[in-house]
């Protein structure tokens, strides 16, 4: 990990960082100049010249780093990175279910992001709340795709990042989701479903592979009906990428309003027209600091609507 940022926050992102080579691993001939490393590292889109000239690059004591200093080994930079401006604001409000000094926990909306990443920066939880809420080290402590509604648990510092990320790598926090899909009198519920999911880097979809060792088990319960459909009650027991879309999709009731099952539909990325009817809607965990017992509800409920 590098040392603390030199540079301060801007619209709540926090400042990207570089470190050059050891000794050991450098190719120094190839790079006689910082400039010349950074042209190297950088993608091509990237124009390294005007930011040095801007002296966007600054080393661990915030100096500027300038075009012809000569390169160093194990050297960190840092820098901001430009912010796109045509990235589609998502209106729907992020309810703060609850705030202590260690855990912020928040019900956030479909389409927004959790964390800062490709076309989804400046509309993610983490750059929003990080300039709302005055919290600028606020992280999360688990993942949400950014179509799915619910609640989504922060680390307010660092120094409480690790005890509760290990509640979540050790199954050691109940959750529970709702979703909102088609009715099949032919299935008797509850439902356990184990399978084997993988998905390939670059693809869409995940799959499920026929034989291979149990890695994804959910029990689906049909809990009530509501607009001649189903709400599902979730309950996994493990966290693949994509497991409950894939497993009620398994099923045959794909969860309503799917952009990715059981088809890729080309949505753009300013439609906040149809929700996905996936939520996250309840955590319990044992609290890893003080023993007490942590129990949160998502404020949404089934079927959701564009914009709330």
């Amino acid at each position: 990990m590098p040392p603390r940022s030199p540079l301060p926050a801007r619209h709540g992102l926090s400042a990207a960082w570089l470190r050059t080579p050891d000794r050991d691993r450098s190719r120094a001939d190839e790079w006689a100049t910082m400039g010349a490393w950074l042209r190297h590292r950088l993608p091509e889109h990237v124009d390294v010249a005007d930011m040095l000239a801007q002296q966007r690059f600054v080393d661990e004591e915030g100096r500027a780093v300038r075009e012809d200093d000569p390169f160093a080994h194990h050297q960190f930079v840092w820098f901001h990175r430009d912010l796109r401006e045509d990235e589609a604001e998502v209106t729907a409000p992020i309810h703060v279910v609850h705030r202590d000094d260690r855990l912020v926990v928040v019900d956030k909306p479909a389409f927004l992001s959790s964390i800062p990443r490709g076309r989804h920066v400046l509309q993610s939880v983490v750059v929003r709340l990080r300039a709302e809420l005055g919290l600028p080290d606020l992280s999360p402590l688990h993942r949400l795709d950014r179509v799915t509604s619910g609640l989504l648990m922060l680390a307010t510092e660092p120094r409480w990042r690790g005890p509760y990320q290990s509640l979540f790598e050790h199954r050691a926090v109940d959750k529970t989701y709702w979703a909102l899909a088609p009715l099949r009198s032919d299935l008797d519920f509850p439902i356990v479903v184990r399978n084997h999911i993988h998905k390939e880097r670059g693809a869409w979809q995940a799959q499920v592979a026929p034989g291979a060792p149990v890695n994804a088990e959910t029990l689906i319960e049909l809990e009530s009906e509501v607009e001649g459909r189903g709400v599902y009650r979730l309950s996994p027991r493990t966290g693949r990428t994509h497991q409950l879309r894939l497993h009620l999709h398994g099923l045959g009731i794909p969860i309503i309003d799917d952009p990715l099952y059981p088809v890729v539909r080309d949505v753009p990325v300013d439609d906040f027209s149809r929700p996905l009817q996936l939520l996250a809607g309840e955590l319990a965990f044992t609290d890893p600091i003080d023993g007490s017992r942590r129990e949160f509800r998502s404020v949404r409920r089934l079927p959701l609507r564009a914009g709330r």
